[in-house]
């Protein structure tokens, strides 16, 4: 059985084949969230979750959850909601406020994983023009959205937030609409769940999610350009 790796700052990370079989796909801990960090782990696959007073933990689930644009299922009752307009959508207008509404207290939980580190090394990124956020306001006010990490046609979806019907569904419909021009984009999922799988969400080995990102991760950059509205959805 593989043991668990633990990464000083600077560590290369280990080979996915030692990820852990239990829990599915856990493959280091320690280490730092700098940029230099998490663009090497996403690189290859590898994405951090942990919850304090844990050490960063380094994760590469096998099977992967996927969701390719052409594959997602809109409902009736979202295409409803779409129709009526009651949204205005938005990319990178507000990231650190999407990570603080994702981190925010959800039904039967405390909290999330989501603190203020991960929150600082996601908005560096963003800065660095690699972290990317979907918003969804109405009357000006930020009411949903999602964000993850952009690298060449693969977006990691990291977490989404509602604060009004259907609103995290819209940023995920906002954000397969844009990348559905570009052949070979993919979704990460990471973990597979049955919200996920009921919007076309599919598995995916471990194998063949790094080939494809091996492929498409050197492509220039998927440009998220979305509508004004969610209207402009349907």
């Amino acid at each position: 059985m593989p043991l668990l790796s633990y990464l000083d700052d600077g560590d290369d990370f280990p080979p996915s084949s030692e990820a852990l079989r239990e829990p599915n796909g856990l493959l280091a801990a320690g280490g730092c969230l700098d940029a230099d960090t998490l663009l090497r782990a996403y690189g290859r696959g590898i994405f951090p979750w942990y919850e304090a007073p844990q050490p960063i933990l380094w994760w590469t689930p096998d099977p992967r959850s996927v969701l390719f644009p052409a594959e997602l299922r809109v409902s009736r009752s979202l295409r409803r909601r779409l129709r009526r307009n009651e949204y205005a959508l938005s990319v990178d207008r507000c990231f650190r406020e999407v990570m603080q509404g994702c981190a925010g207290p959800r039904a039967g939980q405390r909290g999330t994983w989501i603190d203020s580190a991960m929150i600082d090394a996601y908005s560096a990124l963003h800065a660095a023009g690699h972290a990317h956020s979907i918003e969804v306001h109405r009357d000006g006010e930020l009411v949903g959205g999602l964000y993850g990490v952009l690298l060449g046609r693969v977006f990691f979806g990291e977490s989404m937030f509602s604060r009004a019907s259907d609103t995290s569904k819209i940023a995920l419909v906002a954000l397969a609409r844009a990348l559905g021009p570009f052949a070979e984009a993919m979704i990460d999922c990471q973990v597979e769940s049955d919200h996920l799988v009921s919007l076309g969400a599919r598995p995916l080995s471990r194998v063949d999610f790094e080939q494809r990102l091996a492929q498409t991760r050197c492509m220039p950059t998927a440009l998220l350009n979305v509508p004004p509205s969610c209207g402009e959805l349907v």
